[in-house]
């Protein structure tokens, strides 16, 4: 589930990330646009909040009832003529996908957008065994070429400028230099097209199972996943055990919250509806559909604290909104699922040992719940990390300290207020306290101020304005009194 960064730790990746002017201009280009179509497109439900209460029901049900409703999945998937493996990691899910590909005699692979893929890195296990891979959705197509990873669930070259993508197909492409979207995109559709023609086997993930049809759901706007799943002889489909609902009535729900929280659509551009391989009357489609459900922890995580964020939709939303990922990007995270939701489901996943860095990436503001379209808590969530991760002994010797120190002073009055009167004469020192803000504080501090301002200490405690709110009331019901 990790992307390699050997030897870099989270504070150099988010170091690197400020630092890089490009980076900056393809997160300014892009994120601003997926917020405002998303508030348009919510604006045009007749209830946006009941719809999305209903939304966060059904993916609250569905997991209380997760084990009946995988049974039903597999039986109806079974019925429908496809195949179903159940994979307990991601060593599991590939073993399982490479022997599928070994029966076929697979060479050449093309794949749709799944973020399971990545979080098993399916495709290095697959080119391992000598298999060639081609990413099919625009975007990850441009990653694959970089050699790097996606860094935003839904749009996976979000890094990226207009211009860094030209010269990439230039030089891996031969296209000649150019930064119209439109002629790079017509480029990679030629290329791409060859590949669906010849590949023998489809990769796809799943955006959402149908317990009651055996369905497998898959959204998308450039049409390479409905040639994924269609045009080489056998498709396998790749989804996390959560990623189901119970009927199509749910699905038309989760469609309508999905399409509009990820690209501000009311329906995303292709929704194909998945029931079995083809039929014996039917011309087109795979002669084998296998639908491979991966745990690796969900299970786990489904009976703790942090259960909630498998309610997780995956349309992006979070990221788009938060003030965090708006200035560092996916990368910095260093793992596949970035933003305020890898904050949360990657420790989980994988232990807060390894990943207790990531719940403090955030400033809690709480806009990842406000624009979650199943309103996910995730606040509450990174709080309940962040105390795991203290627990687990991977707290920063200087915050210990420091906590330490405001516990033992906040817990004595006279302390307190001796502390806060130095804080106010201090902030008459540093800076310009009329104006609220402090520009520039001194080292170990500076670290603040050197990208945003401190705000100063209120020149009176809020014990001195009470008391004097409260002799001003004494005053007036006294002078009401002698009237």
């Amino acid at each position: 589930m990790t992307i390699p960064v050997p030897n870099v730790t989270f504070h150099e990746r988010v170091d690197a990330a400020l630092r890089d002017p490009i980076l900056h201009t393809a997160l300014d280009r892009s994120m601003s646009r997926f917020s405002a179509l998303r508030r348009a497109a919510l604006a045009a439900f007749a209830d946006e909040s009941a719809t999305r209460a209903r939304a966060r029901l059904i993916r609250a049900h569905t997991l209380s009832r997760l084990d009946a409703y995988l049974e039903q999945f597999e039986a109806n998937v079974q019925r429908a003529g496809g195949q179903v493996h159940f994979a307990a990691d991601a060593a599991a899910l590939n073993r399982i996908v490479g022997e599928i590909a070994r029966a076929h005699r697979v060479k050449t692979v093309v794949k749709g957008k799944s973020m399971v893929s990545e979080e098993t890195a399916l495709n290095d296990a697959l080119e391992a065994e000598g298999i060639r891979v081609v990413e099919t959705d625009l975007g990850e197509y441009i990653v694959q070429l970089a050699g790097e990873h996606p860094s935003h669930i839904i749009a996976p070259a979000f890094h990226k400028t207009k211009e860094q993508v030209g010269q990439l197909f230039h030089e891996k492409i031969n296209l000649p230099l150019t930064d119209d979207p439109a002629v790079m995109t017509a480029a990679a559709r030629a290329k791409l097209r060859w590949e669906f023609l010849n590949a023998d086997m489809g990769i796809s993930g799943v955006n959402f199972g149908v317990a009651e049809t055996g369905s497998i759901c898959l959204v998308e706007n450039e049409g390479n996943g409905r040639l994924t799943t269609t045009v080489p002889r056998v498709h396998v489909a790749v989804m996390g055990i959560e990623r189901l609902v119970p009927n199509l009535d749910d699905l038309a729900v989760m469609l309508q919250v999905l399409a509009r929280s990820a690209t501000g659509q009311k329906l995303s551009v292709y929704t194909n509806l998945i029931t079995g391989p083809r039929k014996n009357d039917e011309g087109d489609g795979p002669a084998e559909l296998h639908i491979i459900l991966l745990d690796n922890g969900r299970s786990r995580v489904l009976g703790g604290e942090v259960a909630e964020i498998l309610y997780c939709i995956r349309c992006g939303a979070c990221l788009n909104a938060c003030p965090v990922y708006r200035e560092i990007g996916g990368h910095a995270y260093g793992s596949v699922y970035s933003g305020p939701v890898g904050a949360v489901l990657t420790p989980a996943l994988e232990g807060i040992a390894q990943w207790s860095a990531l719940p403090q990436a955030s400033t809690l503001c709480g806009m990842c719940k406000q624009v979650c379209p199943v309103q996910i808590d995730i606040p509450r969530m990174l709080l309940v990390e962040r105390a795991q991760a203290t627990r687990a002994g991977k707290m920063a010797w200087w915050l210990r300290l420091g906590l330490h120190l405001y516990a033992f002073t906040a817990t004595k009055p006279a302390l307190y207020r001796l502390a806060a009167g130095g804080a106010r004469i201090g902030s008459r020192m540093l800076g310009a306290p009329q104006q609220g803000w402090i520009k520039k504080l001194p080292p170990p501090l500076n670290a603040w101020t050197k990208t945003r301002d401190f705000p100063a200490f209120a020149q009176k405690s809020f014990r001195a304005q009470w008391e004097a709110h409260r002799a001003r009331q004494d005053a007036e019901r006294a002078g009401d009194s002698h009237a």
